[in-house]
């Protein structure tokens, strides 16, 4: 019996030690029930679309290779069959991961009350927002929203819809001032890369009718939805390293004519992400053209943490979760408007097909304070050509992402800080 009451008598024993030397604050303290950690109240995934076919003309690229670029069993610029089966095993994953979480709780189809998934109107982006939806709630119906095809989405393309002004003239100027008065610099500072491309290019053939090292290079303003008119060796062989990026993410048999393996695949793919870096991670033209999207995901936190409609927000404010399926053009937008960058796969600052920005907003306890996190995600080369399913034990690569003047060591940032970051990348410098 004493046994039995020595917790009790220890725990009275505390209570009076601590009345007696700091009164009844410290008792309070003892007592009290202990806040609840963290929670994740809201999450906004900006995804580009799967696997696709090129959307280029094969008969200009034949030229400049020996040997016919592949034909593709879908209409140029398509979602393919295994860009779908990929883009399902993603929306399996997040649901896993964001029961894990606590954001989702695994009760059946009601959840889809709280899901909003938006995608550009393209069929690329459309088919893969159907086909995350199949894996993140299997067996219900969520609808995925988007405009006529066609359609410029002014979400997704602001220059295009009509729905945001830009100078074209001062974004030449901001992409001339990181090359300098010469374009044709770039072809020394990639001139590596541009070989290995070449080599890939000629095989053991005869030559091709053209080199990458004939094409002229120039900057100058852009016309129509275009903000800058840039044109380079650069530009073509990136066009290039993304086609041979997607044979292999798709899991055809040769790719490269069977002359480009995970390794070289690599090297070239740096043509890729250099010629991204300067056409659209550049701050002036990346906030143009991110402006009106980083206005919807902050608007649609705001109305998560007042629960009050906002104007501009998307989806409803008992939404948990908000999906907008664009391009790799958005993600990288976002990334230069907000300065960030990432490592993943090996790769830096790369936007595979698939790939996604996980904007996540965190309420401390019961309290009225909130933070953000960010997040990059995307399958691996061999996940995606090899199509591995995806679990919390064998996951996608996942990357915390640091917000210049606004994160902390832990890599939270302040909503307040957050929110008056997110309003001066969208009101610098454009006219709206």
């Amino acid at each position: 019996m004493l046994a039995k009451l020595k917790p009790f008598l220890l725990a009275s024993l505390m209570l009076i030690q601590a009345f007696a030397v700091h009164g009844q604050e410290a008792v309070q303290a003892l007592t009290a029930t202990p806040e609840p950690k963290e929670s994740l109240k809201f999450e906004v995934i900006v995804s580009r679309h799967g696997v696709r076919s090129p959307t280029g003309k094969t008969d200009q690229l034949n030229q400049f290779s020996s040997q016919p670029w592949p034909v593709w069993s879908v209409p140029p610029g398509y979602l393919t069959e295994h860009g779908a089966k990929l883009m399902q095993l993603f929306g399996n994953f997040d649901r896993e991961l964001l029961i894990k979480e606590g954001l989702l709780t695994g009760n059946g189809c009601r959840e889809t009350e709280h899901i909003t998934i938006l995608a550009d109107s393209d069929q690329r982006t459309r088919e893969t927002g159907k086909a995350m939806a199949a894996g993140l709630m299997p067996g219900c119906t969520l609808e995925t929203k988007a405009l006529a095809e066609g359609t410029p989405d002014p979400l997704f393309h602001p220059l295009a819809a009509g729905t945001i002004r830009a100078d074209k003239r001062l974004a030449t100027a901001a992409l001339s001032g990181r090359i300098g008065n010469n374009p044709g610099g770039l072809v020394e500072a990639y001139r590596a890369q541009l070989q290995a491309m070449e080599q890939i290019l000629s095989g053991s053939g005869a030559p091709p009718k053209m080199s990458l090292f004939d094409l002229p290079s120039s900057i100058t303003p852009g016309k129509g939805d275009h903000l800058v008119e840039f044109r380079s060796p650069l530009g073509t062989a990136a066009t290039m390293a993304e086609n041979l990026l997607l044979e292999y993410t798709d899991g055809m048999a040769q790719v490269g004519w069977g002359r480009v393996d995970e390794q070289k695949l690599r090297e070239l793919m740096q043509l890729h992400t250099a010629n991204a870096d300067l056409e659209r991670w550049t701050p002036y033209i990346a906030r143009a053209q991110s402006a009106p999207m980083l206005d919807a995901i902050l608007k649609s936190m705001e109305q998560t943490i007042s629960q009050k409609a906002v104007a501009g927000a998307l989806g409803q404010t008992s939404d948990r979760l908000l999906i907008l399926v664009g391009h790799d053009t958005n993600l990288t937008n976002i990334s230069g408007a907000l300065g960030l960058s990432w490592l993943i796969d090996g790769r830096r600052d790369d936007t595979p097909p698939g790939s996604a920005l996980v904007f996540e907003l965190w309420q401390n306890g019961s309290s009225s304070k909130y933070s953000v996190r960010l997040f990059f995600t995307a399958q691996t080369l061999d996940e995606m050509r090899n199509t591995v399913p995806l679990t919390l034990e064998h996951p996608p690569e996942r990357v915390p992402v640091f917000v210049p003047g606004c994160s902390r060591a832990d890599g939270s940032c302040d909503w307040d800080v957050f929110q008056s970051l997110m309003q001066k990348a969208i009101a610098s410098e454009i006219n709206q």
